[in-house]
């Protein structure tokens, strides 16, 4: 066979999971309809911040990993790993359009005694109600002619601490052999293998991970909404608080949340617990509260501005940060988008500054980060720091500016210019 896996889907997922598996010397093919990622592998050059160039080159001049659009290339490999997007539809429903179109897209080329695992998050249920039926259409059973399995992505964009080999990998099989055939596969790039009983379980699992965290950023941003009106200041409640050395675990507010994961992932639970005539009410609350933290940013920076006698409409306001979170380049459901979009809105001349991201044309928005040079941070009516990332010297930029809102207590409390949530 000319590769020992393909990886549908060589975006956030498959990129940084197929160079994993290059690594432990496995053949590796991506097959990706955007041709432009194609010709970026081929040429060894990477568009994904966690996979350095020095890292990605190496492998695909030893042919080790290659890269291509034609779905018949799975007919030739051990096993297929699906790496697509799972987005939410206009109406925040769970969008599996993209697994279904994967899948038809495979069964033409299955073959007997294949693997087929899903990577991609999604609502319980998907990968026996959903991929098997359309897996099948090859004339194949699943569980008996080829195995199956649900082993949910957990990449975190920018994070060094832990790698695809250190974080442990949750693996469900449609059968024991179906999970013993992807606990195979995986321990050749992950030192621990945690099996579950179904793939169902293991669709949940990844649910419940980033459920936890958005049940619990909505607690704290609930209680910066409070701690507003108390006169307190949250972040001494929250240093405070985690001085506890058990029964607690800090998180922090912020203007929201953003991501590919943390605020859609809860909208797929509560989808399919309608299903069951269940309503998922503490789940839905969370995203209720997370979702209107922009618009009471909003009102802070105004309440901010009316401080110095000035209004939203017409202030100069610069941004700092607009990745969903500290020194990425992903802007996927970033808060401060929205943020951008609703003062502008407003009236308000916006810039804003971002190492990682060059630009926001992609998100509908006709900006290009500035330098923090002293037109820009002088000039400014309000500076708002809405993505902390490292290397910016807060302290300096706090002394040089009119005003400032931090959202991210990042910026030293010099004087009654700095604002806080």
């Amino acid at each position: 066979m000319a590769s020992d896996i393909a990886i549908i889907g060589a975006g956030y997922v498959g990129l940084p999971l197929g160079v994993a598996f290059g690594k432990a010397d496995a053949t590796v093919h991506f097959i990706d309809s955007d041709e432009a990622k194609v010709h970026a592998i081929a040429a060894g050059e990477s568009y994904i911040a966690d996979v350095p160039d020095a890292d990605l080159r190496p492998l695909v001049e030893a042919g080790t990993l290659t890269a291509g659009t034609d779905p018949a290339a799975v007919a030739e490999v051990r096993s297929i790993l699906i790496c697509v997007p799972t987005p939410l539809s206009e109406n925040r429903e769970p969008d599996v359009s993209i697994i279904a179109a994967a899948a038809g897209a495979i069964a033409p080329h299955l073959q007997r005694g294949q693997l087929v695992v899903l990577e991609s998050t999604t609502y319980p249920g998907t990968t026996r109600e959903l991929l098997a039926p359309v897996l099948e259409r090859s004339g194949l059973v699943a569980g008996v002619d080829f195995h199956l399995a649900m082993s949910p992505e957990r990449i975190d964009p920018g994070r060094t601490d832990f790698t695809v080999r250190t974080t442990p990998k949750v693996v469900g099989g449609l059968t024991p052999a179906c999970a013993e055939r992807a606990a195979e596969l995986y321990r050749l790039c992950v030192d621990t293998i945690v099996p579950v009983s179904s793939p169902d379980a293991a669709e949940l699992v990844k649910l419940l991970e980033n459920i936890f965290r958005s049940v619990n950023i909505a607690l704290v941003n609930e209680l910066a909404v409070l701690c507003h009106r108390l006169g307190l200041d949250v972040w001494e409640v929250i240093d405070a608080a985690a001085t506890k050395p058990y029964g607690f675990m800090r998180f922090t507010p912020g203007p929201g949340l953003g991501g590919h994961c943390i605020p859609i992932d809860p909208f797929y639970l509560s989808w399919r617990a309608r299903q069951f005539d269940f309503q998922t009410e503490f789940i839905e609350l969370a995203g209720k509260v997370n979702t209107s933290m922009p618009y009471f940013c909003v009102e802070r920076i105004s309440h901010a501005l009316n401080s110095v006698r000035k209004a939203v409409n017409g202030s100069r306001i610069l941004v700092l940060g607009v990745s969903y979170k500290p020194n990425v380049g992903d802007v996927r459901e970033s808060p401060a988008v929205k943020l951008i979009e609703l003062l502008g809105a407003l009236g308000a001349s916006i810039a804003y500054h971002d190492p990682h991201v060059p630009d926001l044309r992609d998100e509908g928005l006709d900006l290009r980060s500035v330098p923090l040079d002293d037109d820009a941070v002088e000039r400014a009516d309000i500076l708002c720091v809405v993505t902390a990332h490292s290397g910016i010297d807060y302290g300096d930029l706090a002394a040089r500016a009119q005003l400032v809102f931090d959202f991210r207590n990042a910026v030293p409390r010099i004087d009654e210019r700095v604002h806080t949530l």
